[in-house]
């Protein structure tokens, strides 16, 4: 074991630091960009007459319906305006086909199955995992799903429901879904079932820091492929203005669209509209936001490239990761099966990092070798100890 590595890590746990990467949380400088919302004073009336205070208007004031359209790029008539978080919205889709269904309710059917993109989001697996669904990983491309395991899965697997994906900056490796990529998971998914739903979680579908390709909207994309009864596409404010108290939008075809509207009257008894219009206020259209964003990815991007400078010190025979151009995450793969041990080590110096398979439905990693980071919340010095303190930890571990 290489003695100059074991000094360096006993000097770092001598620091006694406390420091969190296990989010992907907003800094509080980025949050600082939308504090005139805490301040702003909400007319009484929308421009379209309607009375904020009161009931009504569950799908959303007319003008807010319009922003989430502009931003998806679909009809306003298929367009609603939820509370807090897209995942808010999916859980009452996934809640909708299991208590109704388009042609006979999920919970009356047995063996469903969903396929998951891996990496993935932790919060899509736990998610599924409350509706006893069984998922099934998908390695993903660099630019998309592995489509050759994709058609396998079909062929093998009865009642696979749909896919839950992130197709612009996917959580957290990065990956932005190339628009041949996409018509081939909506028309492979077609014929497989009608039934088949692409559920499209664009959390960070304006999350760009660096130049990032152009991608085709989800939306003409389906009407394309001929799938817009089977897609729904989410998006929300969670990481643009607060966490907890932004907007989220949610459009898809009019058989699953009216599906979700129906879930959402047993639960709520109308938007919340003030927030709606306080919104409004601040970000009256795409133009507003994306030059919002702009700003944030001014914030955003040195702390990248402080995580980048890091693990670009490290020998290749390590691991690798690819650098994302947005969103909120790195993803880094071990070489040996070491990532619980990197992680315990971190903990051991005072840096808390989300834990090994997170990353996998169940935690199940079965390399035992992907880390996801999370930079975004911390200062540039407390990044700095923390990624010294993470790329010590991979090298005692590799030697180890």
């Amino acid at each position: 074991m290489d003695k100059t590595l074991e000094s360096k890590f006993a000097a770092l746990k001598s620091k006694k630091l406390k420091i969190d990467l296990t989010r992907g949380k907003p800094g509080s400088d980025q949050l600082d960009l939308s504090n005139d919302l805490l301040s702003m004073t909400v007319p009484a009336e929308s421009q379209s007459g309607v009375d904020v205070r009161n009931y009504g208007d569950p799908l959303g004031i007319p003008e807010a319906r319009m922003l989430g359209s502009e931003l998806l790029s679909a009809p306003v008539d298929n367009t609603l305006v939820g509370e807090q978080s897209s995942l808010l919205l999916i859980y009452q889709l996934i809640l909708a086909n299991h208590l109704f269904g388009l042609e006979m309710p999920w919970r009356e059917q047995k063996n469903l199955k969903f396929i998951c993109p891996v990496p993935g989001f932790d919060r899509h697996f736990r998610l599924l995992d409350d509706f006893g669904i069984e998922m099934l990983p998908i390695p993903l491309s660099g630019s998309g799903i592995d489509i050759d395991k994709f058609k396998e899965l079909l062929g093998g697997h009865d009642n696979i429901k749909g896919i839950i994906c992130v197709p612009r900056h996917s959580n957290p490796t990065g990956d932005i879904y190339s628009d041949e990529n996409m018509s081939e998971i909506m028309e492979t998914g077609k014929a497989y079932s009608s039934e088949f739903l692409f559920i499209l979680d664009h959390a960070y579908l304006l999350h760009d820091f660096a130049p990032t390709i152009d991608q085709m909207p989800s939306w003409e994309l389906a009407k394309q492929c001929d799938v817009l009864d089977q897609t729904a596409i989410f998006c929300s404010f969670s990481k643009v203005t607060f966490g907890g108290g932004g907007l989220s939008f949610a459009a898809a075809g009019t058989k699953l669209f009216n599906l979700l509207v129906r879930q959402r009257a047993s639960m709520i008894v109308c938007s919340d509209k003030v927030n709606q219009m306080r919104h409004l206020g601040f970000l009256q259209n795409k133009a507003d936001v994306l030059n919002h964003m702009s700003k944030h990815a001014d914030l955003v991007k040195p702390k990248f490239e402080v995580a980048f400078k890091a693990l670009d010190s490290l020998n290749s025979e390590i691991g690798s990761y690819k650098k994302p151009t947005g969103g909120y995450f790195i993803s880094y793969n071990t070489k040996k099966p070491i990532a619980k041990r990197v992680i315990a080590l971190c903990e051991e110096a005072g840096v808390l990092i989300t834990p090994a398979g997170s990353t996998y439905p169940h935690f199940h990693d079965p390399d035992d070798s992907n880390i996801r980071l999370a930079p975004t919340f911390l200062g540039l010095e407390d990044l700095k100890e923390a990624m010294e303190v993470f790329t010590t930890s991979l090298q005692l571990a590799f030697e180890e």
